[in-house]
């Protein structure tokens, strides 16, 4: 070979995937290609990126594994590369060679990273393949591509050859969505599972709003409720529509029901146009066992710990990643990083946290072995997640991750240089067992349960919590917030108006499931749409348009976020009136103007010229109350002017007269 051949030219590396940035490789990082076979030997790795990969290092491996639509000297077609480190044989099969599993075998790496790999000339976007693998003890399988971004429509298994790029218009987004997704910023989640948030035939469990009618319906939805950031379930492609997305298949593709890629890269720019921040469901705790997923990947324990006291979940019938494994560790963290890098979002709502963490979770003595040090923590799984937040903050220092966690295990959302675990929030999962537990009592008894609603400002300042009223809590019998209350139907609404005001004005961030913010009356069912006919009754109506308000309140006084996180900001104010159900605390602002003063009462019970003394400003107003008449409420008590009386001038104590409306909760500012 003569040595001006001894480099690719630039040409030959070019790629149809803007995103995609890929290194002059010299001609020893490649093999020779001979263009006459069907697959040409054709390499992405350097020695550097498979070291690292092997190593448990490498976060961008979405730029080298999957398929590639790119150039190979001015030769148009596809690159792929897999990893099966156990296979003897591994070939790509599609409607390209009528799924013949012999004519494009792939070529092993010699360097023993069980890499397979090659360039097969004239595939374009949009073939549906799978890889052929001979695996251990000559078992032969076919499976999708982990590495791929589009997958075909279920209950086909498919992968396709496609790329991510999508000429974004959200530069303004991203240039300020600092101080958007900041913890001193206002935080209100609503979650939402795209397929029946509302569907084109309310009747058909398999019709499907498209991403783009989701940008034209949702987008304006939850902007139009004031919402700051909405929460996708997991939008990964999985086999399953009853996994609700927790099953996944595709750690590096949004699923196909709803459309392409770009339809999905469409959506989050619509949303951030909106000024709407967008938070992902993330599962790396487990993953199903269909045959064209990462299961026995190549007839041995892959992407699993092949120990099962380890390696299955009993829970969830699924299997456990191998957080030792480098591979592995690198695949979980490049497809973390790719939904934020790809796709621009805001953040990631990390599921099942608590199963990662312990070896026994949901396991009976003698169903788990200790670690080294005797304990029941997982330390393979404690190190990536560390190593994952580290990750994600540095290379994307405006994001926040999200653990949904149930138990004590300290410092979730400490930085791990604190001996953190490095999350920004956890989910408040107390808060909502002793709330609900708190407001699904009679009001007579409420009485005797004041510690169910004050015990959370008891440990609050253990995490920086986001408070979840989620799907979980209106699944499988548990019954829709609405049916939670107490009481003939005003008095559940306003008892659900009550808690709403307290959830929006307890410190932290907020979560409300979809149809939560009007009251829906039956549990969710991911096989039928919200019952948006509910709307037209002005009762639920009124629920929405609280919630609305709420939102906005939220948003536009700093004394509910600035410090949500800080023992500065909540004081109680009113304890001790227990008997009467009535409580006050003050959410405090940068400045004393600011503080917001919120009085709950807890019983039907109407109560003139209460008395309330409280240290600070003395000029005070009534901002919100949930008993509005344009809430559903009566309307009719209410607080036009507060008298304010100065009792201790020494320490700027005031004395405040104030009417309290029946099973409500009013916001003075």
């Amino acid at each position: 070979m003569k040595k001006s051949d001894k480099k690719i030219s630039e040409n030959a590396l070019s790629t149809v995937d803007s995103n995609l940035i890929l290194e002059q490789k010299t001609y020893e990082t490649l093999h020779f290609i001979d263009s006459t076979k069907s697959v040409w030997n054709y390499s992405l790795f350097t020695d550097e990126a498979v070291h690292n990969f092997q190593n448990g290092t490498h976060y961008r491996l979405y730029e080298y594994f999957g398929n590639k639509q790119t150039q190979v000297l001015n030769t148009a077609g596809t690159y792929f590369a897999v990893w099966a480190p156990n296979a003897t044989f591994v070939s790509v099969i599609g409607n390209f060679n009528g799924w013949n599993n012999t004519t494009h075998p792939l070529f092993v790496r010699h360097d023993g990273s069980g890499i397979w790999e090659g360039f097969i000339p004239h595939i374009v976007a949009g073939e549906a393949y799978k890889y052929h693998i001979h695996g251990f003890q000559g078992l032969k399988l076919d499976k999708g591509d982990p590495y791929a971004h589009y997958w075909e429509k279920r209950p086909q298994t498919a992968s396709i050859t496609w790329g991510t790029f999508h000429e974004w218009h959200d530069a303004m987004w991203m240039k300020e969505r600092k101080k958007f997704n900041a913890l001193n910023a206002p935080w209100s989640v609503y979650e939402v599972h795209l397929a029946s948030w509302m569907r084109p035939d309310k009747n058909d469990e398999t019709s499907y709003l498209t991403y783009q009618e989701m940008a034209d319906k949702l987008v304006p939805y939850v902007k139009e409720l004031g919402f700051t950031h909405v929460e996708l379930m997991p939008v990964m492609e999985h086999p399953f529509d009853g996994s609700w997305g927790y099953q996944g298949t595709g750690y590096f593709a949004p699923t196909s029901r709803f459309g392409c890629p770009q339809d999905f890269a469409n959506l989050i720019d619509a949303f951030h146009q909106a000024g709407v921040g967008v938070i992902l469901d993330w599962v790396p705790s487990h993953f199903p066992y269909d045959a064209h997923g990462l299961f026995m990947f190549d007839g041995t324990h892959t992407y699993e710990y092949a120990d099962m006291r380890k390696g299955y979940h009993p829970d969830w019938s699924s299997y456990i990643f191998n957080y030792k494994r480098g591979e592995v560790k690198s695949f979980l963290i490049s497809s973390a990083r790719f939904w934020c890098d790809r796709f621009h979002i805001d953040g990631l709502r990390v599921d099942a946290v608590s199963s990662m963490l312990r070896l026994d979770y949901s396991r009976n003595k003698g169903q788990w072995e200790p670690n080294e040090f005797g304990g029941n923590g997982n330390l393979e799984a404690i190190a990536f997640i560390k190593d994952l937040n580290e990750t994600l903050y540095r290379d994307f220092p405006d994001i926040q991750t999200i653990a949904e966690e149930a138990s004590d295990w300290p410092k979730i959302s400490a930085p791990t240089s604190l001996g953190g675990l490095g999350f920004g929030m956890k989910w408040m999962m107390g808060w909502m067992h002793d709330t609900l537990r708190y407001y699904k009592k009679d009001p007579l008894y409420r009485q005797f349960h004041q510690n169910d609603f004050s015990f959370s400002m008891m440990y609050f300042y253990d995490e920086n919590f986001m408070m979840p009223l989620s799907h979980d809590e209106v699944v499988h019998g548990k019954s829709p917030m609405i049916y939670k209350m107490p009481g003939d139907s005003w008095q559940k609404f306003a008892n659900l108006r009550l808690l709403y005001t307290y959830m929006f004005t307890h410190p932290g961030a907020k979560l409300l499931f979809m149809g939560n913010e009007f009251a829906q009356t039956s549990e969710w069912n991911d096989k039928s749409e919200l019952q948006w006919g509910l709307l037209d009754l002005v009762s639920h109506g009124g629920m929405k348009y609280c919630v609305k308000q709420l939102n906005n309140l939220y948003r536009n006084h700093p004394a509910l976020y600035a410090l949500q996180f800080d023992t500065k900001g909540f004081e109680w104010i009113d304890l001790n009136h227990r008997q009467e159900s009535v409580v006050v605390y003050k959410r405090k602002g940068l400045n004393a103007k600011q503080d917001v003063l919120i009085v709950l009462n807890m019983t039907p019970n109407v109560h003139k010229d209460w008395m309330i003394e409280v240290k600070g400003k003395g000029e005070w107003k009534e901002i919100f109350n949930s008993d509005a008449k344009e809430f559903w409420g009566t309307g009719d008590v209410y607080n036009p002017m507060i008298k304010s009386t100065l009792i201790d001038k020494k320490t700027k104590t005031y004395q405040l007269k104030i009417n309290l409306p029946p099973l409500a909760g009013i916001v003075l500012g």
